[in-house]
């Protein structure tokens, strides 16, 4: 089965200029199609994650490629297009978990680069990819979306080691489904069925090859790698002011927004001394005055509170720490925590222990000070460097991060 070029879309505005790459050993440019970074030696468990985002038209980008290591930082200006790289990634893993099209994009038309003319059927659009590392090696997940006259999918194609494994295209726009061919190597050499327009292709495949060929287990493989390096991904913005009051009791899982930290703390506090431990002391290290402990307290109605010890007699409510206090110390409990505490949806099928789980912070840095964020820094590479957990950040400035052993500083001009 021969590697085709996906459906053309119609062109985009021209391409910015291509970021550059600081890391603690090396700094490079980055090209509009990167070779792939080279593997690491493999530890006990070679969990599947995300190398790199491509984002070849979307939005206010063209034929960028972000390499994506333990700890990646996007560093650039307002208008840079940082946060719209972290939405593209969001995008995928959700398709990644099954979404629908429409879920994922709610506002298609914002996603296709500013100055694309439609053809003659008035189509617009855009192309997203991704590669995926993990025990079938590198992965490659290329994905191209019409989102004018009406938002479907028009071509996918997943490769590894230069085979194509699955190609789908648009072959008759009065039907919502797409010619999907993937590799068998079998009695036929690939197999032909539809799929739906609106549902990425990759994720259907478990459900759709049976594994009876070397060809079809193949396939399988790099599908259900590229689905769990996506499935595993937690978008972070803590709210500090959603924060400062007691919250219901609950499952004590971490959401987005950081509102049930309590929760979350009262949780961690009886089932993982150790972790609960380590979070005290980077609270200790991040936030002004002595911190003996943080401890959560139940209180009459069912609601939970938090609650800083600060190991004269006197415990204050956590809610009267500062914005910046707050967010750094929930960004803290997030990168100490893993899928079993985070609001995300694992793959069920895979053990913890083989998942990496990846964690979006837009804004890394805002409100925290320079002790805070150098701090948070040194946890997300202490815990990206285990292997456990992964972390994409967005900052304006990343100038005190180059050179940090383990983080990746992807510069993006506007």
């Amino acid at each position: 089965m021969a590697p085709r070029s996906l459906p053309s879309l119609p062109p985009g505005p021209p391409a910015p200029r291509t970021p550059s790459v600081d890391s603690a050993s090396s700094a490079s440019s980055v090209g509009s199609l990167p070779s792939p970074p080279a593997r690491p030696s493999a530890g006990p468990v070679d969990r599947p994650h995300l190398t790199e985002l491509r984002l070849s038209a979307f939005a206010g980008h063209r034929r960028a490629g972000f390499p994506l290591g333990p700890v990646t930082l996007l560093a650039g200006p307002s208008g840079s297009g940082k946060s719209t790289a972290l939405r593209a990634y969001e995008a995928l893993a959700r398709l990644g978990a099954g979404a629908e099209l429409g879920e994922v994009f709610a506002d298609p038309a914002a996603c296709v680069p500013e100055r694309a003319r439609p053809d003659a059927q008035r189509r617009r659009g855009f192309r997203i990819g991704c590669t995926a590392d993990g025990p079938q090696g590198p992965v490659r997940l290329d994905l191209a979306v019409q989102a004018e006259p009406e938002l479907r999918i028009v071509g996918e194609r997943l490769t590894a080691g230069g085979l194509v494994l699955l190609e789908t295209a648009l072959r008759d726009p009065g039907r919502r489904t797409v010619q999907a061919a993937w590799h068998t190597a079998g009695s036929a050499p690939v197999t032909r069925a539809p799929l739906p327009d609106d549902r990425l292709g990759t994720a259907l495949l478990p459900l759709r090859v049976a594994g009876k060929t070397d060809g079809q287990r193949q396939v399988l493989a790099a599908a259900e790698q590229m689905v769990v390096a996506l499935r595993s991904v937690f978008p972070c913005d803590p709210r500090p002011e959603r924060m400062r009051t007691p919250v219901p009791a609950g499952p004590g899982r971490l959401l987005g927004d950081c509102a049930n930290l309590a929760d979350v703390l009262w949780r961690t506090q009886a089932e993982c001394g150790r972790r609960h431990g380590q979070f005290v002391a980077a609270v200790r290290a991040g936030c002004a005055g002595p911190v003996a402990g943080v401890v959560a307290e139940r209180l009459s109605g069912g609601t939970v509170h938090a609650l800083l010890d600060r190991g004269d007699g006197i415990r204050s409510g956590l809610g009267r720490l500062g914005d910046g206090e707050l967010r750094y110390a929930a960004l803290a409990l997030v990168l100490l925590t893993g899928p079993g505490v985070l609001e995300v949806d694992p793959a069920g099928e895979v053990p913890a222990a083989f998942q990496t789980l990846t964690v979006l912070a837009d804004g890394f840095d805002r409100d925290l000070d320079g002790r805070q964020r150098a701090e948070l820094l040194r946890l997300a590479a202490r815990t990206g460097g285990s292997g456990h957990l992964r972390c994409v950040g967005t900052v304006s400035d990343a100038s005190w991060a180059v050179g940090t052993a383990g983080v990746t500083v992807v510069h993006l001009d506007p």
